[in-house]
């Protein structure tokens, strides 16, 4: 199956790095361009793309709104954040607005291949270069109840959540768990569908904000 993909950038140097990154592969084609959030938005809910990758800063409708309204849409596509600027307002702005990856432009084209993949397949990705401030920033948080959780989850989802909360793969949580690795698949997909989170990403943010993974010092 092709991965269908619209990119925003309003840089057109940009835009063609991109499109040429991502139709040079042979399961992934770029069915529109946008210069603008507007114009993003428009593009997807015309072409109905599989995902959509944005530049964060762009004129009239800047990414961060785009990803909002896009992720208002029945059945919207995975949203792939690009920024120049690894900053802590991008960062968790993109994500909280319903972005499901985050990279940043100077990232390895391997990895916006690996990060577009994944989003089509409904996991998320964010550059590992922020990801230990991710954690960290949220770790930090003042956590909601985890009442609603440990209603909906059994107990191994909840010992899977907490895994995923500390950036482990489904392979490092089948050996940390004593089971196999489709089993941890298919508890990651029933913790999403029970809490109502689109993605991994969403998953890791949903745990420190409810107190479901153990804080961690900063130093």
């Amino acid at each position: 199956m092709t991965i269908r993909v619209v990119i925003a950038d309003d840089q057109p140097a940009v835009r063609d790095a991109l499109r040429v990154t991502l139709d040079g592969e042979p399961d992934i084609e770029v069915v529109g361009e946008a210069a603008d959030g507007a114009e993003a938005v428009h593009q997807a809910l015309w072409r109905r793309p599989d995902v959509v990758v944005l530049d964060l800063r762009m004129p009239y409708v800047d990414g961060i709104s785009a990803i909002r309204q896009l992720a208002g849409m029945d059945a919207p596509p995975g949203m792939l954040a690009l920024t120049t600027f690894d900053t802590d307002e991008y960062l968790f702005g993109a994500l909280q607005s319903g972005a499901s990856g985050f990279l940043l432009k100077d990232s390895d084209p391997e990895l916006l291949l690996e990060a577009v993949r994944a989003l089509h397949r409904g996991h998320g990705l964010v550059d590992p270069q922020v990801t230990t401030r991710l954690i960290h920033r949220f770790a930090s948080l003042s956590p909601a109840s985890p009442a609603e959780a440990q209603q909906r989850l059994t107990a191994r989802e909840l010992e899977v959540l907490r895994h995923l909360a500390h950036g482990l793969s489904n392979a490092q949580m089948a050996r940390a768990l004593t089971i196999e690795e489709g089993t941890v698949k298919n508890h990651v997909a029933s913790l999403l569908r029970k809490l109502g989170l689109p993605t991994r990403v969403r998953a890791v943010i949903y745990a420190y904000e409810h107190g479901l993974a153990p804080r961690r010092s900063d130093t």
